[in-house]
């Protein structure tokens, strides 16, 4: 008896250890040529909570590397992933060496072009064949030899395919899969990914392949491979095929969603229903949600539920944890945060703020408060061996402050009226101040 206990004990003191519930089940490299079709995978993926992309490289295929790198950095900069590391011809081999050097975590290596990258990084990365433990693979011609991607490397795709690591290998089978109501569930979607991937497909409406799914299946087949059959089997390679093009619609609205993970911990969702908020903030839930993202709103709430009052620099502090995520293209719980706002309020709320939004907590071991004057609204975000600094743009700050300064100085901190136009205040930023166009980012190191 006394051993069962122990036993029980020790499961119950390992388990919240072991356990993350934020920890994605995918970290990943994304190798691309630029293709219309990679650059909607890729927006997937990076919509998907369960995916961490570590870095994006450029390959040959449909676009020449010159060309896909431009591309690629061009879409991660328009979705605010400037942080994100991409690279472009004779860069490639040193990023993807660099990133599975510095993580601990397996990755997966996701080829939507030709195999040429792969095979280089096999030849002269360290870490390449210790850290990939898995090659996933878009070219519609395996098994044998007809693929495009195949075609445009066909050296290196026979090196990748001998077996060394495995590679799973998807491609066509997704025709007409952006029918129209697809299209218009993915218009319906308010996240920059979804949005993408409507412009992309706008771009060449008159052209039936934007309406294909090819590269798409990649992240489609990492999510949900049960949506997939076995169509051939070869030392080390296996080759899945789409086989359920409704269930494949519906996986993939979910990636761009976001739900591919529970994301809350105590309740499924932030509700939509307008009336579970209070009077006054109902008019502006829509909004707020639409504009800014799932993300914003429901840490907003959070905050200010944690703060005991609508706060602007709570919000503020919200919009700039929010906004270095973006950057680095990050989750919560994986950057070490730096707070300038000092511990006196009103400045100091906007730490209250950062933490909801980023997950770095003191019980984390995630924030400090810089006890350096004079204080700021800024914080550093560092992510691996990066750091950024964002601030909060001075005529802003300034703006804010002498708005609470000539409150104060009207009606006191103990009156009612005060707080009244302090919680107005903030439903006002919460819509107005854009997280895009507020701060000034600061590259550190």
């Amino acid at each position: 008896m006394k051993r069962t206990l122990l036993t029980i004990l020790l499961t119950l003191l390992i388990i919240p250890v072991g356990a993350h519930p934020w920890k994605p089940r995918h970290y990943v490299i994304i190798d691309s040529d630029g293709g219309i079709d990679d650059l909607k995978a890729i927006c997937m993926l990076m919509a998907s909570p369960d995916v961490r992309v570590l870095a994006i490289t450029a390959t040959d295929g449909f676009n020449k590397a010159p060309d896909a790198f431009k591309k690629l950095r061009s879409l991660a900069d328009g979705l605010y992933h400037e942080g994100l590391p991409v690279a472009g011809p004779g860069e490639a081999i040193a990023l993807i060496d660099k990133i599975l050097a510095s993580e601990n975590t397996p990755v997966k290596f996701l080829a939507l072009g030709s195999l040429k990258n792969a095979a280089l990084a096999m030849e002269k990365s360290p870490s390449f064949m210790t850290k990939v433990k898995e090659i996933y693979w878009s070219n519609s011609g395996l098994p044998g030899k007809e693929g495009s991607n195949y075609r445009y490397d066909p050296a290196a795709a026979e090196k990748m395919l001998a077996g060394q690591i495995p590679v799973t290998v998807t491609g066509s089978g997704g025709e007409g899969l952006y029918d129209a109501v697809m299209m218009d569930a993915i218009s319906q979607i308010h996240s920059p990914y979804a949005v993408k991937v409507i412009e992309l497909i706008s771009s060449m409406p008159s052209h039936s392949f934007v309406y294909t799914a090819f590269d798409e299946m990649v992240p489609l087949l990492l999510h949900f491979p049960g949506l997939f059959s076995e169509a051939g089997q070869q030392k080390g390679v296996s080759y899945r095929e789409p086989d359920n093009i409704p269930g494949l619609r519906e996986a993939a609205l979910k990636m761009l969603k976001g739900e591919t993970v529970e994301r809350m911990q105590t309740i499924r969702r932030m509700p939509s229903d307008t009336s579970f908020y209070m009077p006054d903030v109902q008019p502006f839930v829509d909004e707020i949600r639409n504009r800014y993202g799932e993300d914003e709103w429901t840490s907003g709430v959070i905050a200010n539920e944690l703060h005991r009052h609508l706060g602007v620099f709570a919000i503020i502090g919200v919009k700039m944890g929010i906004r270095a995520r973006e950057y680095f293209c990050t989750g919560v719980d994986e950057m070490e945060v730096t707070t300038h706002a000092g511990s006196t309020p009103p400045l100091s709320c906007m730490n209250d703020g950062i933490q909801v939004s980023t997950g770095a907590t003191p019980g984390h071991g995630l924030l400090t408060v810089s006890t350096e004057q004079p204080y700021f609204p800024a914080a550093d975000f560092t992510h691996k061996d990066r750091t950024i600094r964002i601030t909060l743009k001075k005529e802003l700050a300034e703006k804010v402050t002498g708005e609470l300064k000539e409150i104060n100085f009207i009606y006191g901190l103990d009156s009612d009226i005060y707080w009244e136009l302090v919680r107005k205040n903030s439903i006002k930023y919460w819509l107005q101040f854009d997280r895009h166009e507020i701060f000034d980012i600061e590259v550190i190191e």
